[in-house]
């Protein structure tokens, strides 16, 4: 009988210490480096600085290449894989053209969708904006995503610096 009792207290013991490290881990993985590279590369298109974002494109993908993604609760992985692909490829888009910032702005579309997705799934210790512009993406229009609550479009510049409206807070 002491057995029996022994055994059933060290099987929970076990679970619970699985279930705490599990937590951990989940607690461990952060996407605060990779926004703050990705916020870096929207202040240089916002001041229409297509050098400066390309040399932030690489910042950002690289990155990207240091997340360990064992770190990543399994129940998220997939959708960080998934999400991380999309923006690896826009950031090095954006890094393999410095001179052509109207091509640097179409990827930092779906970028911008890309870090929103990874702020919906993992959250930030920062206060963010989704900021939106009605007429980026051919008149479609794009979200940003800012540190600032003021207006600052990247996707215009100062063309039209103040265009656009917050959405909402993060």
């Amino acid at each position: 009988m002491k057995n029996i009792i022994l055994s059933i207290l060290l099987v929970t013991f076990t679970i619970g210490s699985s279930n705490a490290q599990n937590t951990k881990v989940k607690s461990q993985f952060s996407i605060d480096k990779i926004v703050t590279n990705y916020l870096t590369l929207k202040n240089a298109l916002t001041k229409d600085d297509a050098k400066s974002a390309a040399s932030a494109g690489k910042v950002l993908y690289a990155a990207f290449n240091t997340v360990n993604v064992n770190s990543i609760d399994a129940k998220l992985k997939k959708d960080y894989l998934d999400i991380a692909e999309s923006a690896k490829e826009n950031a090095e888009h954006i890094g393999d053209n410095a001179g052509k910032i109207d091509h640097q702005r179409e990827h930092f579309v779906s970028l911008s969708k890309d870090i929103n997705d990874l702020i919906k799934l993992f959250g930030t210790k920062q206060k963010l904006y989704q900021d939106f512009c009605p007429m980026a993406d051919d008149g479609k229009g794009a979200i940003w995503i800012s540190e600032i609550k003021d207006i600052k479009n990247p996707y215009y510049g100062s063309k039209m610096l103040t265009c656009g409206s917050m959405r909402k807070a993060l």
